[in-house]
């Protein structure tokens, strides 16, 4: 193969290491074509482009999230990662590991880390990559890398909840949760949701969020039951979905453009987190992105008139 064609067999797995690095599908696409601009003007005779590439993705992400980080920290309300539909990057025998190491609670684990122990962990946990070959991306010695992994490991095993849902019940949950959602069923909602369920949203201040921040079962369950039924008269419309490998739904204004996201983490037969991505810029890439301030006035609107 030429340059060209190796580097666009190795395309899925660059990006999803980047991805998981940076939490950003956009940097994570700029990263992988940076990459791609590094091999292609580069003379040098490369023994295996695997190695060459994801290397150079790890250390152009690195690059990039040093500077994410300083960005993140002035960030208005939350910052959640970007959306996932589909990881491009499949192994079937290990697919099971790969859908939770992208899952919304699993990137904000990352976040906690160090762009080197974030680095460490996602190309030896995640892709299981040697140690040798870690040592190279990230320029440091193999000691230092396993112990990089270490601290990694523990920060990310103290956030972890203790009892993981399966896939089944996952998504069985979430087919009751948005049937209750479209009804405004409030008792139907409590039933589904933690005692100390969150409701957070990501709006990034361009966006009219539903609340900053909503806690307990209650409280979520008539927040939610209050606001869904309206947008659902509106014209706004819920199509379940994936969001980084976990139950969720894409949520479309009448005329059939991205307003927001939720995504479910469920615990114990419960939903524990709602998480909503509502800032535009972290939408477009989902398709045509809707006025949430549009929609935030139509939605007053009917409830006064309901009222």
């Amino acid at each position: 193969m030429d340059k060209a064609e190796e580097f666009e067999e190795l395309r899925p797995l660059l990006f999803s290491i980047a991805y998981r690095i940076l939490g950003s599908v956009g940097e994570a696409e700029d990263a992988v074509q940076e990459t791609w601009l590094r091999f292609a003007g580069s003379a040098a005779h490369v023994a295996s482009a695997k190695a060459y590439l994801s290397a150079t993705v790890t250390r152009v992400s690195i690059d990039v999230l040093r500077s994410a980080r300083v960005r993140r920290e002035e960030y208005v309300g939350p910052w959640f990662p970007e959306p996932l539909l589909t990881d491009p990057y499949q192994d079937p025998a290990r697919s099971a590991e790969l859908a939770d190491s992208v899952s919304m609670a699993a990137l904000l684990l990352l976040e906690r880390l160090s762009p080197l122990e974030r680095s460490v962990f996602v190309l030896r946990e995640v892709f299981g990559f040697g140690f040798d070959e870690v040592a190279a991306a990230v320029g440091r010695s193999q000691a230092a890398c396993r112990q990089l992994l270490v601290r990694a490991r523990r920060h990310m095993r103290a956030g972890r909840p203790r009892f993981e849902a399966d896939r089944r019940e996952r998504q069985e949950l979430a087919v009751r949760f948005f049937d209750a959602l479209k009804d405004g069923d409030v008792e139907g909602l409590r039933d589904l949701l933690a005692a100390d369920v969150q409701l957070l949203g990501d709006g990034g201040g361009k966006a009219p969020q539903l609340a900053k921040a909503v806690s307990g079962t209650g409280n979520v369950a008539r927040l939610l039951a209050s606001v869904f039924p309206v947008m659902a008269r509106i014209g706004v419309t819920c199509e379940p979905r994936e969001i980084n490998g976990q139950p969720g739904a894409i949520f479309r204004d009448g005329d059939g453009k991205v307003l927001h996201i939720l995504a479910l983490e469920v615990l114990g037969g419960r939903i524990r987190t709602i998480r909503s991505v509502l800032n535009p810029d972290k939408l477009g890439h989902l398709g045509p992105v809707a006025d949430a301030w549009a929609v935030d006035r139509e939605v007053k609107q009917a409830r006064r008139q309901a009222g």
